[in-house]
């Protein structure tokens, strides 16, 4: 799957089926279910889902649990917007 396949995915009512819990997680929150989406990011210990779940508490405001979870995930703090980090997040679990 590329990219557009993946933002033309989210016109559906679920995800892809192939997806893994990290890009799920992303899925979910391009459709503004953030609850949805940190369940996704929770349900798996592994080095993507970390990255994203440090994204969703940056989204949500929470900057000292992203710290953590950048941390756990091996990468820096996103200095950009959180759509600019999103795309990057997709582009680089595609």
């Amino acid at each position: 799957m590329d990219y557009a396949t993946f933002k033309a995915s989210l016109s559906h009512d679920q995800p892809p089926a192939a997806l893994s819990n990290a890009l799920q997680a992303l899925w979910w929150d391009a459709k503004g279910d953030w609850e949805r989406a940190h369940a996704c990011a929770q349900a798996q210990d592994d080095s993507a889902s970390a990255w994203v779940h440090a994204y969703l508490h940056r989204k949500e405001g929470d900057l000292f649990n992203a710290g953590y979870w950048y941390r756990r995930a091996g990468k820096s703090v996103f200095a950009g917007a959180l759509a600019d980090e999103w795309e990057a997040l997709v582009r680089a679990l595609l």
